[in-house]
């Protein structure tokens, strides 16, 4: 193969219609505009606008709402955890959290916290730093001989463990002024 040779795939690109060319075009006169209103011009923004009537998406009722201040947490089963150990990526001796467990392949970012849950067997004495784990988890790592360990910070937001500075409380003196008898 030389570079001369060197094309698309048929297909792969589609030359765009050159329209108001001459009628021989088939798009030539108006454009495929249409005729004369509205839609003929340019700057038309006409959108979700249904003629005067309650548009679609006023008419339909809202449902549910988006919380902002939910957690979004990494699921890992205890059978991953296992098949990481079997392949050599993770090491059972060494304490199993997220940047462990990112370091072996087995999840790919700790979003706000891992949560470990039962699925599957494990086999190996793991100590196990996560935010999260179902009961299940929980049994089979401790039967294993394992210890689970459950944070209660997420990581990313670890806040300074610093006191903070104390509000100075100032009284203020009110002046009153007497008036003079006289």
């Amino acid at each position: 193969m030389k570079l001369n040779q060197i094309r698309n795939n048929d297909g792969a690109t589609k030359k765009r219609t050159r329209v108001a060319r001459g009628l021989g075009s088939g798009k030539g006169r108006t454009a495929g505009r249409g005729v004369k209103g509205q839609t003929s011009r340019s700057g038309v923004a006409i959108n979700g606008f249904e003629g005067g009537q309650m548009p679609i998406y006023r008419r339909l009722p809202k449902r549910g709402f988006n919380n902002v201040f939910r957690l979004d947490f990494v699921e890992v089963n205890l059978d991953r955890l296992q098949a990481a150990i079997d392949a050599g990526s993770l090491d059972a001796g060494k304490e199993v959290n997220a940047v462990s467990l990112m370091e072996a392949g087995v999840i790919r970012r700790a979003k706000d916290g891992i949560r470990i849950l039962g699925k599957g067997e494990l086999k190996a004495k793991l100590t196990v730093r996560a935010v999260g784990a179902t009961a299940s988890a929980k049994a089979a790592i401790e039967k294993a001989g394992g210890e689970l360990i459950i944070d209660t910070i997420r990581p990313g937001s670890e806040k300074s463990e610093e006191p903070k500075a104390e509000k100075k409380t100032t009284k203020k003196t009110v002046k009153t002024s007497k008036k003079k008898e006289n």
